[in-house]
């Protein structure tokens, strides 16, 4: 501690030595005045006890110095002022009494002084911590003020994204923590406190809740993440869809204790791609509407055909039935014929209902050869119209697939008239070519081959883009729903040119694909 943090608890620092030395001094002519001021009125002498009252102030609030001139003054004084004739045994009888006093405050001076000093000391220490200390409380009111402007960002975070965090033991499945938007979710009560396992495992669809309860199962066994989907049933009936994520939490000793995730309300987002279905099935149902549209006539002459066949075979039955004998083996083989092509013209009006109806999709197991032979007989007219072979080429060791029929008959109904168009109006050879083979992983191939124009020059990849088309009135929508069908049905679909001309579009399909 420095001078002056000394000085600055001293009760009257000296401004200057003058002042102090002034004081002692002004004490003792002081002490020694009021003496004079007794004597006149004939009171005892007391200037030993002024004098001592001089020579403790002057020590008090002068110094060390100035008080041991205050006591040498103040012998002087007693000596040749008031006492001139005392004898020598006296004198130094006073004067050690003095010299006593003297060394008595200079003791209690230097205490004070230490005592002073280390007051404050202390207090410096003291005002130093309490600075720090405020200093630690502001900084901690910070980082609470911080703390909740971050938990209130989070909550409305959470509300914005409709998700909620979560904390549950593994043991006993009991909730440390449930925020709010979880709540909120899950329709609880947070007043009521934190759910218990079974409570929130109720609320989990009947339906979904055995699924969930096995992911959950094998993310405990194997102290791994997990992520699933459910469903959730409320108690006023409504359903809501959850996807959750959950973390693995480990204690000190490596054991696995806590799951630490989120659970995120998707509801409106299935219901956004439920519209999404809709709107696309329908658009798929339009385009295959305007295909249709585009071959009556070629799907007329198709139909009528075994209509008109079926004419000429039942009046052929008639003239057997209506002779003098009839021949009923002749009628019998052409009633059979009139079943046969009333069949086939029944196959084809089948054919064409089903690409007009209208319907959510409807997955099962299919034979692709089918679907190709039926899209061949039902465009054989269009494909004649235009003087165009058709040739399929089909591989009878192929496996079912799962998928919607009408979806697929729409998707090899655009390549196939793509494939027509494409020769309609060129030269030289026309072949359509559809031909099926096996593939990776079990599943098949069909490829679509025609000796068109082939593929727009450096436009190739565009082809399956919304909107893009070659055709004059075309609305470029087909092949991009035939890539949609193609994939939503877990496959590939697309496009290569041919040597020396034409294009051929490959798709791909698994076996089976949920």
């Amino acid at each position: 501690m420095g001078n002056s943090d000394k000085a600055k608890w001293i009760a009257w620092p000296a401004a200057s030595v003058s002042m102090r030395y002034g004081l002692a001094l002004v004490s003792v002519a002081v002490a020694a005045g009021l003496t004079q001021l007794f004597l006149y009125f004939h009171l005892p002498l007391a200037f030993n006890a002024f004098a001592l009252s001089a020579i403790a102030m002057t020590f008090w609030f002068g110094g060390t110095k100035p008080g041991i001139l205050a006591a040498v003054l103040s012998a002087l004084v007693r000596s040749y002022v008031f006492d001139p004739e005392i004898n020598s045994i006296s004198r130094v009888l006073y004067d050690l009494v003095f010299l006593v006093f003297a060394l008595l405050m200079t003791g209690v001076t230097r205490a004070r002084d230490e005592l002073e000093v280390r007051v404050a000391e202390r207090t410096a220490e003291l005002t130093r911590a309490n600075e720090d200390l405020s200093r630690e409380i502001g900084e901690r009111k910070r980082a609470e003020e911080s703390l909740r402007r971050s938990e209130a960002y989070l909550a409305e975070a959470q509300r914005v994204t409709r998700t909620g965090s979560w904390v549950w033991e593994v043991a006993g499945g009991d909730a440390v923590h449930l925020s709010e938007e979880w709540y909120r979710i899950y329709g609880f009560d947070p007043e009521q406190g934190a759910p218990s396992w079974e409570q929130r495992l109720q609320r989990i669809h009947p339906e979904d809740r055995a699924k969930w309860q096995e992911e959950i199962d094998r993310a405990i066994r194997e102290t791994s993440d997990y992520e699933a989907g459910f469903r959730i049933l409320l108690p006023d009936g409504a359903v809501k869809h959850i996807s959750t994520v959950g973390h693995p939490v480990l204690n000190a000793s490596g054991n696995l204790f806590q799951f630490v995730g989120s659970s995120t309300d998707i509801t409106q987002r299935k219901q956004a791609e439920e519209a999404l279905r809709e709107a696309q099935a329908d658009l798929a149902r339009i385009s295959r509407v305007t295909r249709m549209g585009e071959l009556t006539a070629s799907l007329a002459h198709e139909v009528n055909q075994p209509i008109a066949a079926a004419i000429t075979d039942a009046n052929t039955c008639l003239r057997w039935l209506t002779r003098e004998e009839p021949d009923l083996g002749e009628a019998r083989e052409a009633a059979s014929r009139v079943v046969k092509d009333a069949a086939r013209a029944s196959e084809i009006i089948n054919h064409i209902r089903s690409l007009f109806k209208k319907g959510p999709s409807e997955r099962e197991l299919v034979n692709v050869n089918e679907i190709i032979r039926g899209m061949i007989d039902l465009l054989r007219s269009e494909a004649t119209r235009y003087s165009i072979s058709m040739r399929a080429e089909l591989s009878e060791d192929l496996p079912r697939i799962l998928g919607d029929r009408v979806q697929l008959q729409q998707v090899l109904m655009n390549l196939m008239i793509n494939g027509i168009e494409a020769m309609k109006d060129s030269d030289g050879p026309r072949d359509l070519v559809i031909r099926s083979q096996g593939a990776e992983e079990d599943g098949l191939m069909v490829t679509v081959r025609d000796t068109g124009v082939g593929l727009p020059p450096k436009q190739a990849d565009q082809i399956f883009a919304s909107f893009f088309t070659t055709k004059p009135g075309g609305t470029g929508m087909g092949l991009r729903i035939s890539r949609s069908i193609v994939e939503s049905h877990g496959g590939r679909l697309w496009a290569a040119a041919n040597s020396p001309r034409g294009a051929s579009f490959h798709l791909t399909l698994p076996s089976t694909h949920e």
